[in-house]
């Protein structure tokens, strides 16, 4: 199969959470095995080597997000001019069509690789959580969609939840009881102030954005205008620029909470990673070396990842594309990189 049959073929199963996730991974087993790949299935996901000791992997999801309008059958894909149009064909399947039409193009008696199929990264995470263990080579490549561009590190992640309890009674008179959501306004105030006034100082320059954000995503409180509110709750997202910072805001944040009546939850916290090898033979790749400020699979594994796949990144857009040109230069990027770190291996 050529590459644009690889991804019309990916397109054309239905992965929206997952629904036709057997189907579409009977296909890639079968696709690797022709090349004499060992295949391990844990749940849904499939792990596949032609070596015990593999000197490079790659990561890829084969869900995709659902779509709320398109023109035209989102599960065909279409050739328009200079574009490939499909549920997918960028985030992710294009990646994946990439390393599998690659992989015809290697002489897999030296070159050897590991391959990793998730699912359920589009909600959460759950596929690259079951096998994360499981992944041997210390060098990843995540197809994700980049324009060829590689990335080489991404922000970690500490996603909280906490509950404030007040004591409910009647609007009309509020001094017999505590408001839970003012106690939450008051928390969320200091918290800001924190924020302000160290975590947004502390510059780390390999990010776009280089300090430690955060957002308060979510207040919910109360039951109705006319009863002082029992309890409140808010959910809070840090994208971390430095390991040593997640242990401070937690460490900050209980702190701030003893004087409230409030008990927090710790639903994500994932440290940054920065690809610590040498990658400057990807200069002859792209004069352009990014960073990240979202999470990939790579996030949640102790390797060295880069982030490398076709584009535009028109991911969980309405009719997501990619670049015919885009597409045939990540195939090409990737048999390259797969035989320069088994070459590197050799040396």
């Amino acid at each position: 199969m050529n590459l644009k049959e690889l991804l019309e073929k990916l397109v054309s199963y239905n992965t929206i959470r997952d629904t036709q996730n057997k189907e579409i991974m009977r296909f890639i087993e079968e696709y690797l095995k022709s090349y004499g790949f060992t295949i391990k299935r844990i749940d849904k996901c499939l792990i596949a080597y032609n070596h015990k000791n593999p000197n490079i992997g790659f990561i890829g999801h084969t869900d995709t997000v659902d779509y709320a309008s398109w023109d035209g059958n989102p599960f065909i894909l279409q050739e328009k001019e200079d574009k490939l149009i499909g549920l997918g064909a960028c985030d992710m399947k294009g990646g994946i069509a990439s390393i599998l039409f690659a992989i015809s193009k290697l002489d897999l008696n030296k070159d050897k690789l590991a391959l990793y199929f998730t699912n359920d990264e589009e909600i959460s995470f759950e596929g690259i959580k079951t096998i994360k263990n499981m992944i041997v080579p210390q060098n990843i490549i995540i197809g994700e969609p980049t324009n060829n561009i590689p990335i080489y590190g991404t922000k970690g992640v500490l996603e909280l939840f906490i509950e404030f309890y007040g004591i409910k009674c009647h609007s009309s008179t509020p001094e017999k009881g505590i408001n839970a959501i003012y106690q939450c306004i008051n928390f969320i105030n200091e918290l800001q102030k924190y924020y302000e006034d160290k975590l947004k100082k502390d510059i780390i320059e390999d990010f776009e954005v280089p300090y430690t954000t955060m957002n308060i995503g979510i207040i919910k409180g109360g039951e109705s205008v006319n009863s002082v509110a029992g309890k409140c709750e808010t959910s809070i997202d840090f994208r971390i620029a430095s390991a040593t910072h997640l242990k401070r805001i937690k460490n900050d944040i209980v702190k701030m909470l003893k004087p409230y009546n409030s008990k927090l939850y710790i639903k994500q916290s994932i440290v940054p990673n920065i690809n610590k090898n040498d990658i400057s033979f990807l200069e002859n790749i792209s004069s352009k070396k990014q960073t990240k400020c979202y999470l990939t699979e790579g996030s949640y594994i102790d390797k060295n990842f880069i982030i490398l796949g076709p584009g535009p990144d028109t991911s969980h857009q309405k009719n997501e594309y990619v670049e015919i040109a885009s597409l045939t230069k990540t195939a090409e990027l990737y048999q390259k990189i797969i035989e320069h770190y088994n070459k590197e291996k050799e040396l």
